[in-house]
């Protein structure tokens, strides 16, 4: 299928949806007050409206539109009359989460494997100069907001000696899926934009299976417009000498596309039957709005416990005609007073001190109670976001997977969502690298090595073997393999026989024993 030849709405009616709920879960990840303002439709002041945030006094039938949301949203409230500014205090949880969720995933590397020691050795050298396991953790991250991440293998020849992988997000592109798998994608940027003639220009950028095409469009803010070429427009003049007379070129890889979708979770809980997947974010966007309101409360606290002095008008030192009055709090000496004081009154009677009390722990404990509801739903523990339970104890592995059970369990499951891309990876990296740069490399689908998620006490691994090793009940390549679990076959082989040497180990490999037998046996 090309590109679009002809104005159409855009982006596609059919995306709205989607499109409405990545607005959503972009400004929570983005944590910009103003943003969650737009979405929820907290523009404007109006006198009234959002007395209780969460709905239960509804404004009236007559009110529609966006102050029917400003009621069921902390931060669909507008800011009242009269009030200078708005003192919404937001906490940054949602960017928490999907960093958490990448770290999870990436913080260790998981390694892959391919055929063919030429080929490993360039597919390593490539991850690292190329930075892919920076993109990955990159697309982990968006991917755990926005429900999903786009990974896309390119090539510059003038810049690179090597092929490139870049992160692309999923309001940026129109999917088409097949049976769960993407068969083909539209990405699409913003070149630039009049807002006195009204006018966009879009990149549009199509991947199908062995070919890539691009066009430029210049249309409207809702509208596609028409195609122009792309050498009239210096971010997309690169492409026209590239493209043939259908507007693409070959991609090198026949077996499939440049593109590689990662879905975060599924299913999506909103949208029945879609192959996307869902944020991390799906169903606590709600408390998060409370968590926010909890905290700004208590900010509201701090602001109205701060202690004041109320005196009454003799004390105060004209200004001038026009200019007010003032106070002064470390003034000593007052003129005396030509009237006697109420019966039963004390000296300092005329100054009252207002001061309100600060319900600091009240807040608090509703904020705990609200972030753990928030971690839980989003599918975490809480100690993976550093919260302790007070003991202060050094814990073991063991006892880390116990607390952290649930993320987890959640990092299990997204790592079999990732797998497929990163099996494909590999065979579409080498296959640009010797289609492209003419390295002789083999390609094909490599093997994922996921890493524990946790270290080992050094401590408790050393006393392990050990105690196994006093009681003869582990090999030297066993041991090895206990440290260094992530090793393959051929480290193990080497460190075995740097041991042996040191150790001046004289007995044979086992491996090698019929080569040291039938030797002797030929002697005799």
């Amino acid at each position: 299928m090309p590109l679009p030849d002809r104005d159409q709405d855009w982006p596609p009616p059919h995306i709205k949806r989607e499109m409405r709920l990545y607005e959503e879960w972009g400004a929570w990840y983005a944590g910009d007050p103003d943003r969650l303002a737009d979405v929820y439709g907290s523009t404007g002041m109006v006198h009234g409206i959002g007395l209780d945030p969460k709905g239960w006094d509804r404004p009236s039938k007559g009110f529609s539109g966006w102050i029917q949301r400003a009621a069921r949203y902390f931060w669909g409230t507008p800011v009242p009359l009269g009030q200078v500014r708005s003192t919404k205090l937001h906490i940054p949880i949602a960017g928490d989460i999907a960093a958490t969720s990448a770290d999870l995933l990436f913080s260790e590397q998981p390694t892959l494997k391919v055929p063919g020691k030429t080929s490993q050795k360039r597919l390593d050298k490539i991850m690292h100069e190329a930075g892919i396991y920076g993109a990955l953790l990159e697309a982990a991250e968006i991917g755990s907001a926005y429900g999903g991440s786009y990974l896309r293998v390119g090539w510059d020849t003038e810049m690179y000696d090597h092929p490139v992988m870049s992160v692309l997000p999923p309001d940026a592109a129109i999917p088409e899926f097949r049976y769960g798998k993407l068969a083909a994608v539209t990405f699409w940027r913003v070149l630039a934009e009049d807002d006195s003639s009204r006018q966009v220009w879009r990149h549009l950028e199509r991947h199908e299976r062995g070919r890539v095409l691009h066009g430029l469009y210049l249309g409207t803010p809702d509208r596609l417009g028409k195609q122009m070429p792309l050498a009239d427009h210096p971010e997309t003049e690169i492409y026209a000498d590239q493209v043939d007379e259908n507007g693409g070129f070959d991609s090198y890889y026949p077996r499939g596309l440049l593109v590689s979708y990662v879905p975060n979770m599924r299913p999506h809980r909103l949208i029945r039957g879609t192959s996307l997947g869902r944020s991390d974010y799906q169903g606590v966007e709600h408390l998060m709005d409370a968590l926010d309101e909890t905290w700004t409360s208590l900010m509201r606290d701090i602001r109205l416990g701060k202690g004041r002095v109320i005196v009454p008008d003799l004390f105060l030192d004209s200004l001038g005609r026009g200019s007010g009055a003032a106070w002064d709090a470390d003034r000593e000496i007052y003129s005396g007073l030509g009237m006697l004081p109420p019966p039963g009154a004390q000296a300092n009677s005329m100054l009252t001190i207002t001061q309100f009390a600060i319900r600091v722990a009240e807040h608090v404990d509703a904020g705990k109670a609200l972030t753990a509801q928030i971690l839980r739903g989003a599918g975490y523990s809480a100690q993976s976001f550093g919260e302790s339970d007070g003991s202060g104890q050094a814990v073991t592995a063991t006892e880390v997977h116990s607390r952290e059970k649930k993320s987890f369990s959640s990092r299990g499951r997204k790592t079999g969502y990732w797998n497929p891309t990163l099996q494909w990876a590999p065979d579409v990296l080498l296959s640009i690298d010797h289609a492209v740069f003419g390295r002789k490399v083999s390609a094909e689908r490599g093997e994922v090595h996921w890493p524990d998620g946790v270290q080992p006490d050094p401590e408790a691994l050393g006393r392990t073997v050990e105690l196994f090793n006093r009681a003869q009940a582990m090999s030297l390549e066993t041991k090895i393999r206990t440290v260094h679990p992530e090793w393959d076959d051929h480290q193990v082989h080497e460190e075995k026989e740097r041991l042996r040497d040191e150790l001046g180990l004289n007995v044979p490999d086992p491996d090698r024993l019929d080569d040291v037998l039938v030797p002797s046996l030929g002697e005799e």
